[in-house]
């Protein structure tokens, strides 16, 4: 009797000590979003954590610690890069100042899924862990197109006496149509539209409803240009003490969230017939015009990069606008 309650004890000993070890190997990730919570470009990432915590359960999990208000965008760099956060969700256009190579993020014209193919997203996590200590775990926004949005009407590809807010994406091709350009944070746009600050702004097609900016817009000029790219990134070191099984759990998130890429041409349709309904107008450049303005575009992109990154620029053009 004595020797079965001693078996006894001894196996619920070892079942508390497997609990409290499958208990200690789960991991919790600190999550941070540049976009606004529930925002077009803050979704997909706020998918990804539903589905690492529901596939990661006792593995690994992620805090969502939140969007703009929880930490300013242009900060979220180096917040990933010192491991102040274990994973965000950014656009390269708030990191430049950390890793240049960001800008030519944008210019890419291939998607995700053929950067894993061909290179290019091994050499983009290369610099990433170099410059900002970071793992490029997954792009979303690929086939979303940049557009400019205006106030007065817009029939060349030239910007002369206009005022338009810009992020490091699109600052140098705007310039280079002489356009004046002012540089803030998403949240304080409304605010500039509404105090006549600024004549107009540069977005993706998707996006503007959520954030009110329908409000203050009359003009959108298409066609789009450059291609949005909204990156998850894990801090490096964090990264490297992950179990193969936690990686793997991130990894097939990853994979599922770049495969949704798909649906975006259904979505801008449908974003840009919700901001016709809104009052938006649609400006189209054609001919001598629409050819400067897509011309521009990727010159002064590629040149800038060449510029500022001139060890990787050209191939990083090879591999991401072949």
């Amino acid at each position: 009797m004595q020797y079965s309650r001693r078996l006894l004890l001894a196996g619920a000993v070892l079942a508390l000590c497997t609990v409290t070890t499958s208990q200690a190997q789960q991991v919790t990730l600190r999550g941070v979003n540049t976009f606004q919570e529930g925002t077009a470009f803050a979704k997909p990432f706020e998918d990804f954590i539903k589905k690492v915590n529901a596939d990661g359960k006792g593995i690994i999990q992620i805090n969502y610690i939140g969007g703009p208000k929880a930490m300013p965008p242009f900060e979220i760099g180096n917040a990933v890069k010192t491991g102040v956060v274990d994973i965000v969700n950014s656009t390269g256009a708030f990191y430049t100042n950390l890793m240049p190579e960001a800008e030519a993020l944008k210019l890419s014209t291939n998607t995700i899924q053929e950067q894993r193919k061909n290179g290019g997203w091994a050499l983009l996590n290369r610099i990433h862990n170099e410059r900002l200590n970071a793992w490029y775990l997954a792009r979303t926004g690929d086939g979303v197109p940049f557009h400019l949005y205006v106030n007065k009407p817009v029939d060349r590809a030239d910007l002369k006496g206009l005022t338009i807010r810009v992020t490091p994406i699109y600052r140098a091709f705007f310039a280079a149509l002489g356009a004046n350009t002012v540089q803030t944070p998403p949240g304080e746009v409304y605010t500039a539209l509404e105090r006549g600050v600024v004549d107009g702004y540069g977005w993706p097609i998707q996006g503007i409803l959520d954030l009110g900016w329908h409000e203050k817009t009359k003009y959108r000029i298409d066609p789009g240009f450059y291609q949005v790219d909204v990156n998850i990134l894990v801090n490096l070191d964090r990264w490297k003490k992950l179990t193969d099984a936690q990686r793997e759990v991130l990894n097939k998130a990853a994979a599922w969230i770049e495969d949704r890429n798909k649906l975006n041409a259904e979505i801008n349709a449908a974003e840009r017939k919700k901001q016709a309904e809104v009052g938006i107008q649609t400006i189209t450049l054609t001919g001598a015009e629409l050819q400067k303005w897509t011309s521009s575009a990727q010159d002064v992109g590629w040149a800038y990069v060449k510029e500022i990154a001139p060890k990787h620029a050209d191939e990083l053009r090879r591999l991401l606008a072949p």
